[in-house]
């Protein structure tokens, strides 16, 4: 009889007997089957948790998920303010404000907040604001101060976070990424405590050659706005993510084509910029995406963000953005908006050469699709607002005119308004 040798068996998991170096094989119990679910199990879910850490280290922050149709992007947003996982703030759908029984409530804690782009004609609004709507308690606009006090009818705090009652608290002209981030905090500090608040985001755009072509006169002239933060991600743009376009104070009498020519201006796109929000492209680091993703995930964001917005209007339709904003907020002006057509970038279109219109016209390409998005945006509120308006032709055409207000505003504004360039 054969020598034969002494075998065992271990029958594990699998279901596979081990080989054990000695030759010999050794027998154990099999296991329970629900002690192999129970390893399965623990298994999947290391594996869950060990794909959620990676994804976090290997993509932060990025939109992994977007593709190349606009709807790819999930932006939570209701009325302008931050994604709901960083920053939860109370706020309605622009739908839920055109509910009959909505208004702005001045007792509450309601508060407006005007992200002024420039040269869009945000000034003359901002003093229609704080001047001619009609409040039970106006603002009071002190001439020994260069700002207006906006408060709620039975207390002092503000129901207006703009240049002319708060000032720049979050920045010279600061964006929607600065003001997001910003305005609670710097209204906590103001009030002295902390309140939970809806806040009604409005602002106003303008047709993008003609606005750039405002703000190069403008910095022609002698303006920098050197005070703007440029803010994203708790800190300030660099001097080598925004290189200077020129040396010295200012860029005073600065050519065209020496506008044009300057890589880092952000005269270039300004509207889009300051509508999305930029952590989503790395705020100012041009190495975060490359160029074609960053364009097009700013314009996606700058889309949503608008389109979420309480209000806004354009300049070249100031009839039209009134009666959307008195509608929307059940708020009423004492004047009308004046449309102003003769502007200084009106007269100076006419000098440009085809080369100096091309390149223009290239340069701001996201704002130019973002405006015609607006343009088609507005038109749409209006008409839901004057579909529900019995009373819409008389209310339109008298637009501005209040019983027991003359509508002519005596305040003498050069005395109140201070240097666009500097942040207070």
């Amino acid at each position: 009889m054969k020598n034969l040798k002494s075998v065992s068996v271990q029958v594990i998991d699998s279901d596979i007997a081990l080989l054990l170096p000695n030759g010999v094989y050794e027998i154990k119990q099999m296991e329970p089957k629900s002690s192999r679910l129970r390893r399965i199990g623990y298994f999947c879910v290391a594996l869950a948790l060990f794909g959620i850490v990676g994804l976090g280290y290997f993509c932060p922050d990025k939109v992994c998920a977007l593709s190349n149709k606009e709807a790819s992007i999930s932006l939570e947003d209701s009325m302008g303010k931050p994604l709901a996982q960083a920053n939860s703030k109370v706020g309605l759908s622009y739908d839920d404000m055109l509910n009959d029984d909505f208004s702005f409530d001045m007792d509450s804690h309601d508060v407006m907040v005007f992200l002024h782009m420039q040269k869009t004609g945000g000034t003359s609004f901002g003093k229609h604001l704080v001047h001619d709507l009609d409040l039970k308690r106006p603002c009071t606009c002190p001439l020994t101060r260069k700002r207006c006090y906006c408060f709620r009818p039975h207390s002092n705090q503000s129901w207006l976070f703009s240049r002319y009652t708060t000032g720049w608290k979050c920045g010279l002209h600061a964006d929607w990424t600065e003001l997001t981030s910003c305005v609670d905090e710097k209204l906590d500090e103001l009030e002295g405590n902390v309140v939970k608040r809806r806040y009604f985001y409005i602002t106003l755009l303008r047709e993008p050659v003609a606005r750039y072509l405002s703000e190069f006169r403008h910095v022609q002239r002698g303006a920098t706005w050197k005070g703007s933060r440029h803010y994203c991600r708790g800190r300030a743009a660099s001097d080598a993510e925004l290189p200077p376009c020129y040396r010295g104070q200012d860029w005073e009498g600065v050519s065209l084509d020496d506008f044009i020519d300057c890589d880092s201006n952000l005269a270039v796109n300004r509207q889009t910029r300051m509508l999305a929000d930029l952590e989503l492209v790395g705020c100012y680091d041009k190495a975060y995406m490359s160029k074609a993703d960053r364009e097009r995930t700013m314009l996606i964001s700058a889309k949503k963000n608008l389109e979420s917005l309480a209000f806004f209007g354009l300049t070249e339709h100031q009839k039209m953005s009134q009666y959307i904003f008195e509608e929307t907020f059940n708020l009423r002006f004492a004047v009308p908006f004046e449309q102003n057509n003769a502007t200084v970038s009106s007269s100076t279109m006419p000098t440009l050469t085809a080369t100096q219109a091309a390149k223009i016209a290239a340069l701001n390409n996201l704002d130019i699709e973002l405006y015609k998005f607006a343009k088609g945006l507005l038109l749409k509120r209006f008409e839901r607002l004057r579909a529900r308006d019995a009373d819409f032709d008389r209310r339109y055409s008298h637009l501005g005119e209040l019983m027991g207000r003359s509508g002519v505003t005596e305040f003498d504004w050069d005395r109140l308004v201070e240097d666009v360039t500097v942040a207070h």
